[in-house]
């Protein structure tokens, strides 16, 4: 797993910009994806819309974009409606990055398992098919089998 996030914490306790809460902890049973983004950046911007295409397809998987860019809110939540960002935005401040961890770099995606484990945290442009293979039902058992084998043979 790449470190992206200095001491990121595994729960999280957040408000998008409609008002609405997320917790981790109200989520188990559900696949969970935060990708963190900016306005100047530019593979964030081109992954938004497959981002978006993924969750339009899978309302059975919690999508969340974290913008970092706190300054103008307002602008950021114009700029995400317009580049197609259509599922819950939270600004990134204080309190939020306390939570989640600083990024080190952008695009950051994390995949939590339906259990509410950790499961994917490296930054990098995704698109819709990889997170359909990261968060498929099969997948958790390949983790499950991958965990095995590594603790049989180290």
């Amino acid at each position: 797993m790449a470190l992206s996030a200095a001491g990121a914490a595994h729960a999280f306790d957040i408000t998008d910009t409609q008002g609405t809460r997320h917790r981790l902890a109200d989520y188990k049973g559900r696949w969970v994806v935060l990708n963190f983004w900016a306005t100047w950046c530019v593979p964030c911007i081109q992954e938004i819309p497959e981002i978006a295409e993924f969750h339009r397809a899978h309302d059975d998987v919690v999508v969340i974009g974290i913008a970092i860019d706190a300054e103008d809110v307002a602008k950021v939540k114009r700029f995400a409606a317009k580049v197609g960002h259509e599922y819950p935005l939270v600004i990134a401040d204080d309190k939020v990055e306390k939570q989640l961890g600083a990024m080190r770099a952008l695009p950051t995606t994390r995949i939590y398992d339906p259990k509410g484990k950790l499961v994917y945290d490296k930054p990098g442009r995704v698109d819709r098919k990889f997170l359909e293979e990261k968060t498929a039902p099969q997948a958790v058992s390949a983790q499950r089998s991958f965990q095995a084998l590594r603790t049989r043979f180290g």
